[in-house]
């Protein structure tokens, strides 16, 4: 058989993403802050675009009829929304260049690439560690939440009181969320004043013994140099008070100063709720995202003036790139306004009554809810915050774990199952004490679908100890 070039026509079929689906996509991701700034460099870059209310005169122009028809914020209803539905797509991989080269001649689009890296803010390097920390569901949603509290220096400074007040939970709970934020990293975390950072991170390293609590209890002392009179409280030796002031000297009495990304404590929400009879008022926060419109005024005067082919072709992909956006950004609104209402209505139970009504929610809940896929919903719940009367909480925190069973039959949250072990290892006959298969058998019966070794975990994680530790407990208890 000879060897030689030749054509060939095959047909074959691939899934491609346009440069502006994967933007429309990245838009998702975007707080309104985020996408103020984007919108910010759309104005700069495209001439057609302009911030505001649309002018009557506008409305009247019209374009010439060979020309794509212009689009307000209005025009995107259900059958013309943008599809940014991308599926298992994998849009965090480098795209590339989103140029109007790349795109084939498309109209250019303000690279979302291009926005400055910020480094890690306190409140992510935080988040990532909470989860994990945290005993159980409950615990976590309130330790999230003072992490949101916290100024950039890493200090709360609202009354725990207040914050109990604001999720309707006991002082108790709130107190229990703090240890949790205050054993993370950076040791110092959430401390309430600068004499309990430095108590943290003397406790981290052991050093937290009676002189150097009385010590760090007198820090207006070491400011004013009363140093004779410090050693007489601490009834240590100058040896030992040279030391102590040297550990001292070592603590960082700002611990969230190392980390970037702006302050936590000034969180915009993106979505405002507030209550309208029996029911929920849900609006997104226009104050900080600026309204686009098409100047169409302006695109006739530039459309008659047009007298090259390259000149109307610059016009025409501007005019398809600010129609595009438009369309867009209020697509963008529509699907977050969406995925917030079904959140608000599954966990409605919270924003009556507070943190103890939560309920087990997924992603693919909330997803097969709103005919969206799970992707779509966990871009819109990244970085968005929603504020309400007890406060202003990330969209993501609604999303809490839970278990098999219930009497619901929806499963139930963690917290609960948590609390039925306490119930009933708290109700057991010292002399009959529940081991764990029977906890198993008390828990299904109650409608509790649980294994063995979770009923295990969730019994250590709120401090009861096994049956065996708890027979020697209560013998001894009995005893004296």
């Amino acid at each position: 058989m000879a060897l030689g070039p030749r054509l060939d026509l095959r047909q074959s079929q691939s899934l491609v993403m346009t440069p502006q689906l994967q933007q429309a996509i990245k838009l998702l991701a975007l707080s309104n802050l985020e996408i103020e700034t984007f919108i910010g460099d759309a104005l700069e870059s495209n001439p057609l675009l302009e911030a505001g209310e649309m002018r009557a005169e506008d409305r009247d122009a019209a374009p010439e009829s060979e020309e794509p028809q212009l689009a307000d914020s209005t025009a995107a209803d259900g059958n013309e929304a943008l599809d940014i539905d991308a599926g298992a797509l994998d849009t965090d991989r480098d795209t590339g260049d989103w140029s109007a080269d790349a795109a084939g001649g498309g109209a250019e689009a303000p690279d979302l690439e291009n926005r400055s890296n910020e480094e890690l803010s306190l409140a992510d390097h935080l988040d990532a560690q909470v989860g994990a920390a945290s005993p159980d569901t409950q615990t976590e949603f309130i330790a999230r939440h003072i992490i949101g509290l916290l100024d950039e220096t890493g200090y709360l400074s609202i009354d725990l009181r207040e914050i109990a007040a604001n999720l309707d939970v006991p002082l108790a709970r709130v107190e229990a969320a703090l240890e949790v934020v205050q054993s993370l990293d950076p040791t110092g975390i959430g401390a309430r004043t600068l004499s309990e950072c430095l108590m943290l991170q003397a406790r981290e390293a052991d050093r937290y013994d009676p002189c150097m609590e009385v010590l760090i209890n007198n820090l207006e002392l070491v400011a004013k140099g009363a140093f004779a009179h410090l050693k007489r409280i601490c009834d240590v030796d100058d040896e030992d008070f040279a030391e102590m002031l040297a550990e001292l000297r070592e603590y960082d009495p700002k611990p969230g100063c190392k980390f970037g990304g702006g302050t936590t404590g000034a969180v915009v929400p993106d979505v405002l709720l507030s209550a309208k009879g029996e029911g929920w008022d849900i609006q997104i926060n226009e104050a900080t995202l600026p309204r686009l419109v098409v100047n169409r005024s302006y695109y006739v005067e530039l459309r008659q003036g047009c007298t090259s082919k390259d000149a109307k072709g610059w016009l025409s992909e501007k005019l398809a790139d600010a129609n595009w956006l438009i369309k867009a950004l209020d697509q963008r609104q529509k699907t977050i306004l969406k995925t917030a209402a079904e959140i608000v209505k599954q966990q409605d139970g919270f924003f009556r009554k507070g943190v103890s009504e939560l309920r087990p929610l997924t992603l693919k809940t909330v997803a097969e809810a709103i005919e969206m896929h799970e992707s779509t919903v966990s871009r819109v719940t990244s970085n968005k915050f929603l504020h309400c009367e007890r406060g202003t909480f990330e969209l993501k925190y609604f999303f809490t774990s839970g278990v098999g069973g219930g009497t619901d039959g929806e499963g139930a949250s963690a917290e609960a199952v948590k609390a039925r072990i306490k119930a009933l290892t708290d109700a057991e006959d010292p002399k009959k004490i529940l081991s764990d298969d029977k906890l198993v058998e008390l828990l299904k019966a109650e409608g509790f679908d649980l294994a063995r070794r979770t009923v295990a975990k969730y019994r250590e994680a709120i401090g009861i100890g096994s049956s065996v530790q708890r027979r020697r407990a209560k013998k001894l208890q009995a005893m004296g």
